[in-house]
């Protein structure tokens, strides 16, 4: 399983911090947005992981990654691996992930969007996948602003729908996701939306014609760092759990 995180754009929401470094880099209490995401697939026992971003920031993840040095696996107690992908234009998330294409290979893979955290434990989910397509799914109050998706009773997505008027239920779609290798030639012929990016949303689309599209429920914290509100929300949290770490040792 390689694992894929997704480190580019503009975050024009958090100007003006943004307009001289990349959100993954901001900090969220004690560490970079990035930090997070590398943890929790590492965590997984993910120990390839490709970062794409964009080719002004790239240097500074360098600075900041290296080749993975400061990430140890739990498998093998070495480092793990990271490389690095460059994103030439914002061409949406399914662009990102092909970027990845040649590394990834013949092997599954996790697609991470640098800018969630994610509290749940998603070993099980990474290690137990075989095949066809996983989209992590969170109940949320106002499912007009996110993908929501449909299930049914065996938990496979019936029903992908953008930030829809008349939600059919309350279930955001968040952005890790995990594919088999067929995720690669899904997008062959693929076109651009209507706002001229490769949407992620038509791969699901896919897997779900398909029937091999399955749904994960995240119980836990959840928090995408697009705006000062939960950028702010996600430290104040970190820094709880720390010290609530710390009082009970």
């Amino acid at each position: 399983m390689k694992g894929v995180i997704l480190a580019g754009g503009k975050a024009t929401r958090l100007y003006p911090l943004t307009l001289s470094t990349n959100k993954h880099l901001l900090p969220v209490y004690d560490k970079p947005v990035i930090y997070y995401a590398i943890e929790k697939l590492v965590s997984a026992g993910v120990d390839k992981i490709m970062i794409v971003t964009s080719p002004d920031r790239i240097g500074a993840f360098v600075d900041l990654l290296g080749s993975g040095q400061n990430f140890i696996s739990k498998t093998t107690g070495k480092q793990i691996q990271i490389v690095y992908g460059i994103q030439n234009t914002a061409s949406g998330i399914a662009d990102g992930l092909y970027i990845a294409k040649d590394y990834v290979g013949d092997d599954n893979c996790v697609l991470y969007l640098g800018d969630n955290i994610i509290e749940d434990d998603l070993t099980a989910e990474i290690q137990n996948f075989h095949d066809g397509a996983v989209v992590f799914l969170k109940p949320v109050k106002d499912p007009t602003r996110f993908g929501i998706a449909t299930i049914d009773e065996s938990d496979k997505v019936t029903e992908i729908v953008e930030k829809p008027t008349a939600p059919k239920s309350d279930l955001a779609v968040v952005g890790v996701y995990i594919y088999d290798h067929t995720v690669f030639t899904k997008m062959v012929g693929q076109p651009k939306s209507d706002r001229g990016e490769f949407e992620i949303t038509y791969l699901n689309n896919k897997y779900i014609a398909e029937g091999k599209l399955r749904a994960a429920r995240l119980e836990k914290e959840w928090f995408d760092i697009g705006t000062f509100d939960s950028l702010l929300e996600a430290g104040l949290f970190e820094k709880q759990k720390k010290d609530d770490s710390d009082k009970s040792k």
